[in-house]
């Protein structure tokens, strides 16, 4: 049965890969004007289009700020943070899952030393330190999500983490883009305002004892 579960989550993410590529998303992700249009032209089903492809988008390594960016322009600031936020969730858990259940043997085979490492790193605490990863952030998220999903990691921990440090850096760019879409100064001002205060948590939750084991991460 694991075999199987296996098998279908490779074909839904081959599907939806297939079916970004040929409708040409990815080309269209980083466009704003488009990505604005699509969604008011088709309402609910333009939203969960937008999400599937944001999601694999980020998973296979597209910046999740752009999506941030793109989205706050196209449905505001809060609409756009929490959007993003949830497309760069659902990319995480692809690439962690991916990783997981697909190719994690030969990725222990090809940084075994590195993973063991970071596994070790990571192990204890796990979501407060991927916290701390994302809302510095350190390294780069495919592979942190990819180097995860190859080690013992656990993954609720790991989810929660990504997804609660996700939202602050979100909501900073997807304002950014509802600022500029809307030539709202407010919307910019809340942008910088929300980078200050993530900037000043982030920095207090490196000066704590968990300082040590972030820069070994980042390493």
């Amino acid at each position: 049965m694991k075999r199987l579960y296996k098998a279908i989550f490779i074909v839904f993410i081959l599907l939806g890969l297939m079916f970004a590529a040929q409708q040409g998303l990815f080309e269209h992700m980083t466009d704003s004007n488009w990505v604005a249009h699509f969604v008011a032209e088709n309402g609910i089903y333009g939203m969960v289009v937008m999400l599937v492809a944001g999601g694999l988008f980020t998973a296979v390594g597209g910046p999740r700020q752009v999506i941030a960016f793109v989205f706050g322009f196209a449905l505001g600031g809060v609409y756009g943070g929490l959007f993003s936020t949830l497309a760069a969730f659902l990319g995480c858990l692809l690439s962690f899952y991916i990783a997981r259940f697909t190719i994690r043997s030969s990725l222990q085979r090809r940084f075994g030393h590195k993973l063991q490492k970071f596994e070790a790193l990571i192990i204890q605490r796990t979501w407060l330190k991927v916290l701390m990863i994302r809302l510095l952030p350190v390294g780069s998220n495919l592979l942190t999500n990819l180097f995860a999903g190859a080690t013992h990691v656990p993954a609720t921990g790991f989810l929660l983490g990504s997804g609660i440090g996700y939202l602050p850096q979100m909501l900073i760019f997807s304002f950014a883009g509802a600022g500029i879409g809307l030539s709202d100064h407010n919307q910019l001002g809340i942008s910088i305002g929300l980078f200050i205060v993530s900037s000043l948590i982030g920095a207090y939750l490196y000066r704590t004892s968990l300082s040590k084991q972030v820069d070994e991460l980042e390493s």
